[in-house]
């Protein structure tokens, strides 16, 4: 693992991100997850999972999905430092991925595959992940791609189990894990782009919508016979 192309894309002395150092390497039980809701050229999310000491990385476009059946393109790009996990806030515009970054989830993960490097390698890499927004177990999977993305085309997929779920939980749960903040909160009190950070975030009432149990109206029929027995006894 390798932090130098990391390192070679940011001006450390204009962006507020983290310098790449790589941590120390921690035990399975250990390794920290993080998605990261991030308003650049388009609205995307990163999903980050620690490993030898630096987070893996991948764009998710349309955010992680609860429901088994649907496959979320996820593109690799390039490690992160183990730092990253925590930055919320603002990269300055004409810097790279310059706009809002958002820590949407946080927690840690757990490896299902035996052998994490040779998953990576295959391309096949199962795993729990135990945060505050996912649950449960999930699969990256390597696709063929196109071009140049060849290598670096990844579908995140949820497994079923107890949590997979239809709910859109990016629709659902649109604030910071860590601050409870929108984009545009994120981006107003670090002197970003608050009108670029806004279209990140729910254009309506979307929080927390639950969908209401509906209550079985009385058809028109019965209403009517309810209504003619209670005159008839009104009138003995």
């Amino acid at each position: 693992m390798t932090l130098k192309e990391y390192n070679k894309k940011r001006h450390f002395n204009v962006s507020p991100e983290p310098s790449g150092k790589p941590a120390q390497p921690k035990k399975q039980d250990a390794l920290i997850y993080v998605i990261q809701k991030h308003r650049a050229t388009a609205l995307h999310y990163d999903f980050r999972l620690e490993w030898n000491g630096v987070l893996l990385s991948w764009a998710v476009p349309k955010g992680p999905s609860l429901d088994s059946s649907v496959k979320r393109l996820a593109m690799q790009v390039e490690d992160h430092p183990v730092d990253y996990g925590s930055f919320e806030g603002v990269i300055p515009e004409g810097e790279y991925g310059g706009g809002t970054v958002m820590v949407w989830d946080t927690g840690t993960w757990t490896p299902e595959s035996p052998d994490i490097a040779e998953a990576l390698k295959k391309g096949d890499l199962k795993f729990q992940l135990h945060g505050k927004k996912l649950h449960g177990s999930w699969v990256l999977v390597r696709t063929h791609g196109y071009g140049s993305s060849s290598g670096k085309s990844w579908l995140l997929i949820k497994h079923r189990d107890e949590f997979a779920s239809t709910e859109d939980i990016v629709a659902t749960e649109p604030r910071s894990a860590v601050s409870k903040r929108l984009l545009a909160d994120i981006a107003r009190d670090a002197g970003g782009d608050v009108e670029k950070a806004a279209t990140g975030d729910p254009q309506g009432p979307t929080e927390k919508k639950t969908a209401r149990p509906r209550v079985a109206k009385e058809a028109p029929a019965k209403t009517s016979t309810l209504r003619r027995k209670t005159k008839r006894t009104k009138q003995r």
